[in-house]
């Protein structure tokens, strides 16, 4: 019965496809299993002791307030640079020097990847602008999809001072200190990049493509049509991306200058990073670096007449009001949790890990339960939020790897998110590319399954010899993988040849 709560939360965001409505459903579960049953209580008590007794200790919490106050200040300084008009400028910056095929393809790979304070931003800054260019140079509108889809959000997780890294952290935080683990938050994040192995082989498989002209499946064939100059899978623009004349591309690199200068300003009498530092002195820092770099932004905006000081302030404020449904999540994860480990879920599943898994595939099986859930849901950051109480403690009671199943956490959600046709970024790079959204699904889906079983035959690998060295092995893996697939896709020379005449 102590798992009731979590798999209230499973069924439910599945069949409603609403992370929201499973983890509130699985807190009032849980909160019903503790104070009493609604017979007793009474659903108002109930719910009032879910209030008093569960969410208010989670958002009065030093640390937890921290996280929700840096992820505002994030949320204000995404939405300016958003509506800045510096990403487009920058993008068109990079468009003036593309002469080839191959140069346009790496150029919108490098814009998104420049672009990595936001994930959702990418598609529609880097997309509209190379829109034109790859028609021009008969690329097909899917190709450039899926490389705006593999430079948004596999980029920003592999980050650990924007909002991807924050939301994690906080994850993370929580179990360590339910567990009274000596290991901070940011030492795992980073500690678990080299086996964020789905986010670096996503990453990686654009210029493996693009240098080696390794297409296979139906985005050869939309490669082909599109040098045969079709339409085909190109939509109307539907998006009003802000540009204007005065916006410069030092509005995207000022900032961002900025922020680093603050932060390693606060944080290097403190022995950043070559020593650990506490983590509210760290949210500090980064919260002040994130206003700096806002405030900057704003002064720029203004100097150069692109928008007004008010109008300004005005775009910062509704950016930090618009975190407020990942603030939501994360207090109801953490509240989820902490229920959990007062039921005794944690120790219940560690348990049944111990009795029906070795620990070497812990990460795999983390991988491929992560990825189901992000598929059907749509959303990694909720994956994120229901996998990490229940791999974690497990990991420690199996002496797993920790960092390796963080990092199969972390892949299994992006990978399931960029697979699933419902997910915010497959929408919004389609979107943003002007795409057939099901022909965006349908070309990227080939290439996101491949590396999606590089990442997890990777897993198994780390799970047995738990060395950050084995992302070296998948990457070469990719390339020999794509080299074979791709070779199997070439058109017979019966099917060139009327093509040739």
């Amino acid at each position: 019965m102590s798992i009731l709560p979590i798999v209230v939360t499973l069924v439910l965001s599945l069949l409603t496809r609403n992370v929201v409505i499973g983890l509130f459903s699985g807190v009032v579960t849980g909160v019903a299993m503790i104070e009493g049953l609604f017979a007793t209580l009474g659903p108002l008590d109930t719910f009032g002791a879910l209030v008093k007794d569960h969410l208010l200790p989670q958002v009065t919490d030093s640390y937890n307030a921290g996280i929700i106050i840096l992820l505002v200040f994030i949320g204000g300084f995404v939405a300016l640079v958003e509506k800045s008009g510096g990403g487009v400028a920058f993008a068109a910056s990079v468009v003036n020097w593309v002469k080839s095929r191959c140069q346009a393809k790496l150029s919108a790979w490098f814009g998104g990847i420049v672009i990595f304070f936001s994930d959702l931003g990418t598609p529609l800054i880097v997309g509209p602008v190379f829109r034109s260019l790859f028609d021009k140079l008969q690329i097909s509108r899917q190709k450039l999809a899926f490389i705006i889809d593999s430079t948004s959000s596999p980029v920003a997780i592999l980050i650990p001072f924007i909002g991807w890294g924050v939301y994690i952290m906080g994850l993370l935080q929580k179990e360590f200190d339910a567990l009274n683990l000596p290991l901070s938050d940011w030492d795992a994040f980073i500690g678990a990049i080299p086996y964020q192995f789905y986010a670096i082989l996503a990453v990686a498989v654009i210029p493996v493509i693009a240098l080696l002209k390794l297409d296979f499946g139906p985005m050869a064939e939309a490669e082909r049509l599109a040098q045969q100059g079709s339409d085909f899978g190109k939509v109307s623009d539907t998006i009003e991306v802000f540009s204007h004349p005065n916006a410069k591309a030092n509005f995207v690199f000022v900032p961002l200058a900025v922020m680093l200068t603050v932060m390693f300003t606060m944080l290097a009498p403190h022995g950043f990073p070559f020593e650990r530092v506490s983590g509210s002195v760290f949210r500090a820092a980064l919260s002040t670096a994130y206003f700096c770099a806002a405030t900057s932004l704003i002064a720029l905006m203004a100097f150069h007449q692109v928008r007004k000081f008010k109008e300004g302030v005005d775009i910062y404020l509704k950016g930090m009001s618009g975190m407020m449904s990942v603030a939501v999540i994360l207090i109801l994860a953490w509240t989820l949790s902490a229920i959990g480990k007062q039921l005794g879920a944690a120790a219940y599943i560690a348990e049944q890990a111990q009795a029906g898994f070795p620990a070497w595939l812990i990460p795999a099986v983390a991988f491929l339960i992560a990825a189901v859930i992000s598929f059907a849901t749509g959303s990694s950051w909720g994956t994120f939020a229901i996998m990490m109480p229940l791999v974690i403690p497990t990991a420690v009671a199996v002496d797993a790897p920790m960092l390796v199943c963080i990092g199969a956490v972390l892949s299994g959600g992006l990978f399931g998110d960029h697979c699933s046709p419902i997910s915010e970024t497959t929408i919004l790079s389609s979107t943003g590319a002007g795409c057939d959204q099901f022909e965006h699904f349908r070309t990227q889906l080939p290439y996101a399954v491949t590396n999606g079983l590089i990442a997890l035959a990777s897993f198994i690998v780390a799970g047995l010899l738990a060395t950050p060295m084995v992302f070296v092995l998948a990457l070469a893996a990719q390339v020999l993988v794509y080299w074979w697939l791709s070779k199997r896709s070439l058109p017979q020379p019966a099917t060139l040849a009327p093509q040739a005449r």
